[in-house]
């Protein structure tokens, strides 16, 4: 790029590329091949990616990778748990233990539902670390950490639930969850497969608004007393 100098003279203006610009700004750089590797490691799994494609999404080189995550494994067990770190994150801020114990319940089924449909990838990440049977993310103490607040939180709603005699005394913290998310995982998951199958888009507006109300409902309803 030119502009004008003193005298009249052409002055040339360098430009820094997307490249040079990303080394220059460690934090950037670091976001930006996490993003990259998210996609890269949703759409083709941990034995299909590749971090030539993941550096090239990234807009840097691998030579950057390597230095700020060490190599493609420790680089996929810290895109699985910022994914992780991602949800339980946005759950605390739902506050349900500030609701009436329902409420409470009812509102983590809605949430969870919500995330997964607006988080693909996530669901995506989830199946290739169990075709793994978690391999990485056994390595990883921070997740146990964020997953042990979420269930202690759980506890003490269905706790307040059974003292005022509208959640069953048996109620358990993890098969709640585990009836929200999996009402909501195994839906999304299988969505081209139970479609073809069953001859209805799963994917249509009013079929996701139905299973939405199905997921609180089933969940309310397997816990109430």
């Amino acid at each position: 790029m030119e502009g004008a100098g003193r005298n009249g003279e052409k002055k040339r203006v360098r430009r820094q590329s997307p490249e040079r610009v990303l080394q220059r700004d460690p934090e950037r750089t670091r976001a930006a091949i996490l993003e990259a590797a998210t996609k890269e490691f949703a759409e083709n799994g941990m034995g299909g990616a590749r971090v030539d494609a993941i550096a090239e999404r990234a807009g840097t080189n691998k030579r950057m990778l390597y230095h700020y995550f060490g190599d493609k494994e420790q680089l996929y067990l810290r895109v699985l748990e910022e994914a992780y770190v991602g949800i339980r994150t946005a759950e605390r801020e739902l506050h349900i233990g500030d609701r009436t114990p329902e409420e409470g319940i009812g509102e983590l089924a809605l949430f969870t539902w919500r995330y997964f449909l607006k988080h693909p990838e996530f669901l995506s990440l989830l199946g290739t670390e169990n075709l793994h049977r978690a391999r990485w993310l056994r390595q990883s103490v921070r997740l146990k950490e964020l997953h042990s607040h979420l269930i202690g939180e759980l506890a003490d709603v269905l706790e307040r639930g059974k003292k005022a005699g509208v959640f069953i005394a048996n109620a358990d913290p993890l098969n709640v969850y585990l009836t929200i998310a999996s009402l909501g995982y195994f839906y999304l998951s299988n969505q081209y497969t139970l479609s073809t199958i069953f001859g209805r888009d799963l994917v249509e507006p009013g079929n996701i608004d139905a299973w939405e109300r199905h997921i609180v409902h089933v969940t309310l309803a397997s816990i109430s007393a």
